[in-house]
């Protein structure tokens, strides 16, 4: 971990524990008005450990669903430079992809990330290559139509890893729980890292 991708988590741990020590408020606008500036982000322990996880996979082409301001993401990109892989990471909102994009280039990272901005579900369906690692980690009720279009994606030894399977662990994560076990190929484990991780391997 070099010292610019050091100094740019920093910075984004900083403001996660700020948030996280604030009353929370849901600005006017929230999930669609352009106005939400909440981050939601991994902490510094789940993002470790996407970065283990993808580093562990050779070349990987690296989904993310759901950018945010770009946080996990600095951890996936660092993970895919070292792997020799690349970072593809998808968001609704342009003026959070703006953000992440910023730090990204703070970072040293932006070589290795493309930037989509849009339906998550409908961009996975445009996707040209397979993937070998996905992380979900967006509204929740995407969570299950998202799995049901990046499925047909994944490579052999694809790893799957899916946030706040605990915490909410509402009814939306909850499917999706019980969808990814029926598929073919998976075997999956629920981890207490975080907000609760469902890891998930794809083997057909």
């Amino acid at each position: 971990m070099d010292a610019k991708i050091r100094t740019v988590l920093d910075t984004y741990e900083e403001m996660i524990a700020k948030e996280r020590a604030s009353p929370r408020i849901e600005p006017p606008g929230g999930r669609d008005g352009g106005q939400d500036r909440r981050m939601r982000a991994v902490g510094p322990e789940t993002g470790q450990f996407l970065n283990i996880l993808a580093k562990s996979l050779d070349a990987p082409v690296i989904l993310e669903l759901g950018t945010s301001f770009g946080y996990s993401g600095i951890w996936l990109a660092e993970a895919a430079r070292a792997a020799g892989g690349r970072l593809i990471t998808m968001e609704m909102q342009g003026y959070k992809s703006a953000f992440a994009q910023e730090m990204a280039e703070k970072a040293g990272l932006s070589a290795h990330i493309d930037f989509r901005i849009g339906d998550a579900v409908e961009m996975i369906g445009t996707l040209k290559t397979g993937v070998d690692f996905v992380l979900v980690d967006l509204w929740k009720d995407l969570y299950l139509p998202c799995l049901e279009a990046f499925y047909p994606r994944l490579n052999p030894g694809a790893i799957i890893v899916a946030d706040n399977m605990i915490r909410p662990g509402d009814d939306n994560v909850k499917a999706y729980g019980r969808a990814i076990r029926a598929k073919l190929g998976i075997s999956s484990v629920l981890l207490p890292v975080g907000s609760g991780l469902e890891i998930s391997r794809y083997e057909p």
